[in-house]
């Protein structure tokens, strides 16, 4: 596959991809709806929760937190996590306003 040319597009529409990307794994979203659920949250619990393996949860963790979705904190021996709700309300806002913008243009 070739080199996307990222640089062709604007900054909102390169960021909305990123985030696309990310939340386009089934295993991320259902990640997201249980810690989104929880005061906090041990990796452990996760993996209980979903049924994926703990290095597969920890990769999947590790997608989110790179888009900065999810906070994680080391307790011990044990890491909590935590939705982020400064980028979480920025994300919603992003997609509210790109999906706000389409205009009803049925063929």
């Amino acid at each position: 596959m070739g080199i996307t040319k990222t640089q062709i597009f604007n900054a909102e529409q390169n960021e909305l991809a990123v985030i696309f990307k990310v939340l386009s794994n089934p295993a991320r979203i259902a990640i997201l709806q249980y810690i989104s659920q929880q005061d906090a949250c041990i990796c452990n619990d996760i993996v209980d929760e979903i049924g994926l393996a703990q290095p597969t949860i920890s990769q999947h963790l590790k997608e989110l937190k790179s888009i900065d979705l999810i906070r994680g904190e080391i307790e011990g021996k044990t890491v909590c996590y935590c939705i982020h709700l400064p980028k979480w309300t920025a994300v919603q806002a992003s997609l509210n306003s790109f999906f706000d913008t389409t205009k009803s243009n049925c063929c």
